[in-house]
């Protein structure tokens, strides 16, 4: 298991103070999410692939962010809103977040120093980065934003359903 992971803080998008180790034995997808970018849509699969397989152990934690064409200009509360308004978003979203540079939070430092982008580089392109994580804690692949969650399906199974994967707690 991955303590250093585990022991991550988090607030979510009602202020609620979270751990990472609150999804410990989980097959987690990490994503870096905006409601005014290109890939927005997105949400709609997500969901879908969370209502799917949550029973299973799936999670997806969502983390809207601002750093890229300043796509999520919105306050937590209307962050929240549109996610359920727009998408019936049921996953955990969390407090905006910085993912790159000085300020990023310590999960997204964590995750790129797990899994690094193409050709090595440390930071995140762009919205809807996906960091997935198998259920000891480590970050088995990363995928950028033009990889669609039904894209990734197929991976999310096979990580969910790894050989030793045991039912979530």
């Amino acid at each position: 298991m991955n303590d250093d992971l585990y022991g991550i803080g988090l607030t979510t998008i009602d202020g609620a103070w979270r751990r990472m180790d609150d999804y410990r034995g989980r097959t987690v997808l990490v994503v870096n999410v905006a409601s005014q970018c290109g890939f927005t849509p997105q949400y709609a699969d997500l969901e879908r692939l969370y209502r799917k397989y949550r029973d299973q152990g799936f999670v997806i934690l969502a983390f809207p962010c601002d750093q890229f064409g300043h796509q999520e200009p919105g306050t937590d509360a209307e962050i929240k809103t549109f996610c359920s308004e727009q998408y019936d978003v049921t996953f955990p979203v969390f407090s905006k977040t910085i993912v790159n540079g000085d300020g990023a939070h310590p999960l997204f430092r964590w995750l790129k120093g797990a899994r690094k982008g193409w050709f090595g580089i440390g930071t995140i392109a762009w919205n809807f980065t996906k960091f997935l994580i198998d259920r000891d804690g480590n970050v088995v692949d990363r995928f950028g934003s033009r990889a669609t969650p039904d894209k990734i399906e197929p991976r999310i199974l096979e990580v969910l359903h790894a050989p030793g994967a045991r039912p979530s707690r």
